[in-house]
């Protein structure tokens, strides 16, 4: 199987990638307004925490890692930040997560997150990790070259070549090059939601999974960070058991948690600033171009624009394999729909997304 950045009509950028615009991609807003944080700590004397947590933040070069084969930069305004939510059991990650550490990891979650020209509004585009795909080929951080293959799982991607892997693969099926990367552990984002004092949702009839240690009556909650773990993580407790069914219980959660952030009076307490950002920083891992908490605070610069009912969340077009239950296959008429929007800088239009198939958990968080 060629690899399948080689398809043609696929526009590729020769030579050096372009820097991006400034105004930082408003991916991941627990991360951006953490960061944040460091500006108000700065000014009140407290500069060397700077040092401190500008060591927490993990990068991945992915320009150097895919070189100048990619999808051509779009110089129209927008940005397009691949987010990731990483299962690896590692360290701390294995006793949120649950599991043995067996020294792999896959993207438990993965969006694409299309931020418009004037970062006003975003749209979400959330990929089932169960869809099978053709991977291209990718070199992992050892250097091990593994060829493209067939009807690869989607999250495969990131347990064969990490985070370039993962990136590469998105670009491939999206042919929308994606500027920056943000990835979020297990242990992070459950202590991110502990420290913003736990995220208030209502659901609509109780959930009850074993497997994500999660067991909520119908109502409303304040969930802590094990809970919120245990909801985006879910997906036998409620619906269909579905991957589908867990996208839209994540899609409900982001709304709920961007609502909070818009109302949170965190940048009057510096100890809470500090304790955000030193656990955001810890928790994730960036492309270089956000590798500083200087880039992280720009980065955090234009999110008070976008609040939940600015943010478009839809799941890639896809329907049920028809010779695996477990398993999705991507509607590909209605996905081209899809990435010729965002590359455009233009609304997803909604008949992309319907006649598709869909889990059946949504309403139940709210």
């Amino acid at each position: 199987m060629p690899d399948s950045d080689s398809k043609p009509g696929r526009r590729r950028a020769k030579g050096r990638r372009r820097k991006p615009r400034s105004g930082r991609s408003r991916a991941l807003r627990v991360v951006a307004w953490s960061a944040a944080g460091v500006v108000v700590l700065g000014g009140t004397g407290f500069g060397y925490l700077y040092l401190h947590l500008n060591g927490n933040i993990k990068s991945v070069d992915i320009n150097q890692a895919l070189g100048t084969d990619r999808p051509e930069n779009v110089d129209n305004g927008s940005e397009d930040i691949l987010v990731l939510g990483s299962d690896s059991r590692a360290g701390k990650n294995q006793k949120a997560g649950g599991g043995t550490d067996d020294g792999s990891a896959r993207s438990d979650t993965a969006m694409v997150v299309h931020v418009y020209k004037g970062h006003k509004k975003a749209s979400i585009v959330s990929i089932p990790r169960d869809t099978l795909i053709e991977r291209p080929s990718c070199t992992d951080k050892d250097g091990t070259e593994h060829p493209a293959q067939s009807n690869a799982m989607f999250n495969s991607a990131y347990s064969t070549g990490g985070a370039a892997c993962a990136v590469k693969t998105v670009e491939s099926i999206s042919g929308i090059r994606m500027d920056h990367y943000v990835e979020v552990d297990f242990s992070g984002f459950e202590q991110l939601i502990d420290d913003l004092g736990g995220v208030k949702v209502t659901t609509s009839k109780a959930i009850d999974d074993p497997d994500s240690h999660l067991e909520l009556d119908a109502g409303t909650h304040q969930l802590t960070g094990e809970q919120a773990l245990g909801l985006v993580r879910t997906r036998h407790g409620v619906g269909d058991g579905s991957d589908l069914g867990r996208i839209q219980l994540q899609q409900a959660f982001m709304k709920a948690l961007m609502d909070q952030l818009g109302h949170l009076g965190v940048f009057g307490n510096p100890k809470k600033l500090y304790d955000l950002a030193n656990t955001a920083t810890k928790s994730v891992t960036t492309d270089s171009d956000l590798a500083s908490v200087k880039d992280l605070t720009s980065f955090a610069g234009g999110l008070k624009g976008i609040g939940s009912d600015d943010m478009n969340m839809v799941t890639l077009p896809v329907q049920y394999d028809t010779a695996d239950a477990n398993r999705v296959l991507v509607d590909q008429t209605k996905a081209d729909q899809v990435w010729k929007a965002l590359e455009a800088d233009r609304a997803v239009p909604k008949a992309a997304v319907e006649g598709t198939a869909k889990g059946a958990a949504d309403g139940v968080v709210s």
